[in-house]
């Protein structure tokens, strides 16, 4: 179990790590207290995955992650591995606004229609 599941302490770097998914895989409208937290990416899962799609995806995760993650500056985001299963990864490099640390992490995510 990690500190999600126990309430232990993290880093700044693991809570990035943490948070960066939940605000990617949150459907906007879904938070009853914060409608407008979340992200445009859920809505393009059932989307066929093409470069329009793709570049929908990549401004869904960008515009996302500068409204509320802003601890970190993006300097790339990727797509790869997309199967028929819809499975693929999201590759973000970038850094921690406050220390200047470089960061580089894959998010596995869903995407189009799956099985």
């Amino acid at each position: 179990m990690g500190p999600r599941e126990t309430g232990g302490a993290i880093g700044t770097l693991d809570h990035i790590a943490q948070s960066i998914p939940d605000v990617l895989t949150t459907r906007i409208g879904t938070r009853v207290m914060r409608r407008e937290y979340g992200s445009l990416l859920p809505e393009l899962i059932d989307h066929p995955f093409n470069d329009v799609t793709r570049l929908r995806a990549y401004s869904a995760t960008v515009m996302a992650l500068m409204r509320w993650e802003t601890r970190i500056s993006l300097s790339r985001v990727q797509f790869r591995g997309a199967s028929l299963q819809g499975k693929s990864e999201l590759d973000l490099e970038g850094s921690v606004v406050d220390s200047n640390e470089a960061f580089s992490m894959s998010i596995p995510l869903q995407l189009g229609g799956s099985v």
